[in-house]
């Protein structure tokens, strides 16, 4: 199950989100991965950074549920190149 779901360009994308912490740092990252929809079984995955730290992968997750599709939307089409 996705974590969100949202419309780009007349499509459907599932997201996902991760946290990833590098070695040596105390600051987790968020990690965005989206998939479209109509692939089936798993079609190619963008995996992008998004902008967004914390110091606990809770306080991290916290964050990203305020971030509005529309961000989300933006992040993926300048992932596509449509920016």
């Amino acid at each position: 199950m996705p974590w969100r779901v949202i419309a780009h360009d007349n499509q459907v994308w599932h997201v996902e989100a991760v946290a990833e912490r590098r070695a040596h740092t105390q600051a987790w990252q968020l990690v965005l991965t989206f998939r479209a929809a109509a692939e089936r079984p798993r079609g190619r995955s963008l995996w992008t950074l998004f902008p967004l730290e914390a110091t606990s992968k809770s306080a991290l997750f916290i964050q990203a549920e305020r971030i509005p599709d529309a961000a989300l939307a933006q992040v993926l089409s300048e992932r596509l190149g449509h920016a």
